[in-house]
């Protein structure tokens, strides 16, 4: 179980359901303690899916402004984790179209719309100590190569192989089935190997062959 998840074991949802129907009734502080409890790792969330840390900050943010005004929507029938997790995302999909918008503009219309440990199958594809990439490197080839990625493939390969949430788990979170869940992960982990082997070749030109 990755960090995120255990971490998310320490907070119930019981006790999120006490501190929602306290602000649903007006109390201010209970709706802080939500924010306390979520906000590092909804920032996480955001982070590798936004190209920079000033708007994911801006979408979290966001999310827990419209969280709060529209509190009364829940209705419980998903955890509260859940709920919110959709929100921010919501967040980070609408700004990403946005800034897709505004450099298709700039390039005169040509362009087209399409913290955390490195996921277990993509570290192995790290090169020794003695070649050219370190893991700081290979950690920003690998964020960089990730937001390449089209933002739904990047929202399950976020939940499921970064945030650690179970296939079930991430297809409540997107209102998906297990199946539409297992066929994005499976695409995104193919652009992915695509994308990075491109970083690690032999001298020779080929691709480097894990050992």
């Amino acid at each position: 179980m990755s960090s995120s998840a255990q971490s998310a074991t320490k907070c119930t949802p019981d006790d999120d359901l006490v501190l929602v129907h306290a602000s649903q009734g007006g109390d201010v502080a209970a709706f802080e303690e939500l924010v306390r409890r979520y906000d590092r790792k909804l920032l996480r969330i955001a982070q590798h899916l936004m190209d920079n840390l000033e708007d994911a900050e801006e979408a979290v943010q966001e999310a827990f402004l419209k969280g709060y005004r529209k509190l009364n929507q829940f209705q419980g029938n998903a955890e509260f984790s859940t709920w919110l997790i959709r929100i921010v995302l919501g967040e980070c999909i609408t700004k990403l179209r946005k800034g897709r918008k505004a450099k298709a503009s700039s390039l005169d219309q040509t362009a087209q719309v399409e913290g955390h440990d490195l996921p277990r199958d993509l570290a192995d594809w790290a090169p020794n100590p003695e070649q050219l990439y370190g893991a700081s490197e290979l950690r920003k080839i690998l964020i960089g190569s990730l937001r390449e990625l089209g933002p739904g493939l990047r929202m399950v390969f976020v939940l499921r192989e970064v945030e650690g949430f179970s296939t079930n788990q991430t297809a409540e979170i997107l209102r998906l089935n297990d199946a539409a869940v297992k066929s994005r992960l499976f695409r995104a982990r193919l652009q992915l190997r695509e994308k990075l082997s491109r970083y690690f070749r032999k001298p020779d030109g080929e691709p480097a062959t894990q050992q």
